[in-house]
């Protein structure tokens, strides 16, 4: 055991992908999440499941998603403002968005938005996307280029939450002055949080980023990564002791899966062996944590997210 108080920050993936992508309970578990004092609630990012793909998804052994592509999908933008209505306090952000997806002058008009209705509670976590599929269905971005188009869809973003006169003049995108009003709550923009975990996004967090979202990361890879990620920022004049650091898990309590090199997966396993798990990644600088329940049982994703709210919480007080 590695310590009896770990004090971190804790969130809900409300997964709006999946077999639980039903309004109802999507709704219910965001209720839940401020009830039992989590702090913040999270929404990933498809829009369609095209029915032929060949792309691989970077984070499983063999490249498949870990999903049917039957199953339902509630897009986040949508649901971001029926949740920012049913909580109170909760921040709510996206882990993650993909960028290249939507407009960006209208992505950040209606983000602005939801940060006013919300008096501050916005989070925007961005990710360049990996399914070309779903670039070709979208239409909005060519997928060769998505890094590159990323890029400047977060500067968009924060010149138009920023507010006032607002125009562009990219390589992807440009527009002339408009008046964009109101600005956001949070000042100058809501937190930009960069997902991902190659070397290209880690220049992103770097250049780009309030902080950064890792995933499918284990306790071996974390402390090479936050080093390249320390080394990226002292190039950009900046201190990784700055950046917001939220590693997003998948939750299994009572039962071990086994991660890409077939050891324990962090954040399966006991209530101890989870516990020890936030209080490493605090160690190593994180404030946040996000958990996601993958499987199908709605009882059985509520009664996981109520033994991490009953026993492991008190020890990693706080909320995402």
């Amino acid at each position: 055991m590695l310590g009896e108080e770990v004090k971190m920050e804790v969130g809900i993936d409300v997964g709006i992908y999946g077999a639980l992508a039903i309004p109802e309970n999507v709704i219910n578990l965001a209720k839940f999440a401020e009830e039992r004092n989590y702090s913040s609630i999270w929404l990933a990012d498809h829009v369609v499941f095209p029915v032929k793909v060949k792309s691989r998804y970077p984070y499983s052994l063999d490249g498949s998603f870990p999903a049917p592509d039957t199953d339902p999908i509630l897009e986040p933008i949508a649901a971001m403002g029926v949740l920012t209505g049913v909580t109170k306090n909760l921040k709510i952000g996206t882990a993650v968005l993909v960028m290249p997806y939507r407009n960006p002058v209208l992505l950040g008009r209606m983000l602005a938005t939801y940060d006013a209705f919300s008096n501050g509670r916005m989070v925007l976590g961005v990710g360049s996307g990996w399914m070309e599929e779903e670039f070709k269905a979208l239409k909005t971005a060519e997928f060769a280029v998505r890094g590159t188009v990323t890029d400047e869809y977060i500067d968009i973003f924060k010149k138009v939450s920023a507010g006032g006169t607002v125009f562009h003049n990219g390589e992807h995108y440009c527009f002339d002055p408009v008046y964009c009003y109101p600005e956001s709550v949070q000042r100058p923009h809501p937190p930009v949080l960069i997902g991902g975990v190659s070397n290209r996004a880690l220049r992103r967090v770097a250049e780009k980023g309030d902080g950064w979202i890792s995933v499918s990361l284990n306790s071996r890879d974390i402390p090479l990564r936050l080093e390249k990620l320390s080394q990226l920022c002292e190039r950009n004049g900046r201190s990784l002791d700055d950046l917001w650091l939220c590693h997003k898990l998948f939750i299994s309590i009572g039962q071990e899966q086994p991660d890409l090199q077939g050891k324990r997966k962090m954040g399966t396993g006991s209530v101890q062996d989870i516990t020890d798990d936030m209080k490493r990644l605090r160690d190593h600088g994180y404030r946040s944590i996000i958990f996601r329940y993958p499987e199908f049982s709605i009882v059985e994703q509520n009664r996981q997210f109520d033994i991490l709210a009953d026993k492991i919480m008190p020890k990693i007080s706080g909320g995402c």
